[in-house]
């Protein structure tokens, strides 16, 4: 039995879902002639009430597709220091965008409006890059899937609408966060210009993301998702897992969350586990004492058939998702309870 608890990404696609993908209706979506597609692009923009979305083959596409669009090369945007776009998509916020980014100390990769206000760069400044965008990330990768309260995310709007800055929500996990916080979708629709939502992590798809967006912006990112290559033919094979991760995978994640939570508890009480940081949805991270190696951790699980991944400086990871079964739960904790250091 391998147990593979490096990312969520690593699922593959259930019995169900293949049929679903098997009986996919399609066309060739760069001429937007892909049914599947079109209904895929409609029920994500209804599920958060914006008006538009696109559908993409990576989430860094989504993200750099919305950066592009709501900036010009030589400004600047505000984000956390753990943020996605600047530490996990290649550079390709300067490179595509030739756009620099403020990063902020915030809170597991949280940022507070009080920390944006601060980091605005005055407008008539000219020797400073111009601020017009704020990109948050919901939830947050390395933080550890700590998710935003919605009172903070509506703070932060009302200082961008103040300084005419847009908003963008890197949501690859947002589902998590939607279950975990019991939040309205149509609320995230109310307050960001654009937000990027992944299909291939604890939603469980091949490949996939989506980004919704107002009417007057799709010309646009239809455009910038050619220029980087983005455009696709028969995908409704893939858009139809996306719709059935929908129709069946969202409320499940909350059964991801508490095999997270049991895994977190579980290794508070290990003496050679040093911190474990909150856990609130599907990512665990702990850090060992300084006299033990990551890598010797990480292969004594291996020995045991379980896989996790380092974050560097002491810290690992793990992450459940749909293909991490109660039968592996249990026998995990009782595998890191025999582990000796």
């Amino acid at each position: 039995m391998e147990i593979n608890l490096v990312s969520d990404t690593v699922t593959k696609p259930t019995p169900e879902m293949l049929r679903a993908m098997f009986n996919a209706k399609v066309g060739d979506d760069v001429f937007k002639q892909d049914p599947t597609v079109n209904e895929l692009e409609a029920k994500v923009a209804a599920f958060f009430g914006m008006e538009s979305a696109l559908f993409f083959p990576s989430g860094t596409m989504a993200n750099q597709t919305a950066i592009k669009m709501h900036t010009q090369p030589g400004e600047q945007l505000i984000a956390d220091k753990y943020a996605h776009i600047y530490n996990y998509e290649g550079g390709g916020v300067s490179f595509n965008s030739g756009v620099s980014c403020r990063l902020l100390d915030g809170n597991r990769g949280m940022i507070t409006a009080e920390q944006v206000q601060e980091a605005i760069n005055p407008p008539d400044f000219y020797h400073s890059p111009l601020t017009t965008l704020v990109s948050l990330e919901n939830t947050t990768n390395k933080g550890g899937g700590a998710c935003y309260e919605m009172e903070d995310l509506i703070l932060i709007k009302k200082v961008c609408v103040k300084h005419n800055l847009k908003y963008h929500l890197d949501g690859a996990r947002l589902w998590n966060a939607l279950v975990a916080k019991n939040q309205d979708p149509l609320q995230y629709g109310k307050l960001f210009d654009t937000i990027s939502v992944c299909f291939s992590k604890g939603m469980g798809t091949p490949i996939g993301s989506v980004l919704v967006m107002s009417q007057k912006d799709y010309a646009k990112a239809m455009r910038i998702r050619k220029v980087f290559g983005g455009g696709m033919r028969q995908v409704g094979f893939v858009a139809a897992a996306a719709i059935y991760a929908m129709d069946h995978h969202i409320e499940r994640l909350s059964e991801d969350h508490r095999r997270a939570k049991e895994l977190g508890t579980a290794l508070r009480q290990l003496t050679w586990v040093a911190k474990v940081e909150p856990v609130e949805t599907n990512i665990v991270i702990f850090s060992v004492h300084p006299y033990i190696q990551d890598q010797h951790v990480i292969d004594k699980l291996k020995m045991k058939n379980i896989s996790i991944s380092s974050l560097g400086k002491g810290k690992l990871r793990m992450v459940t998702h749909l293909d991490y079964k109660e039968v592996m739960h249990t026998y995990v904790i009782e595998a890191l309870q025999k582990l000796i250091f």
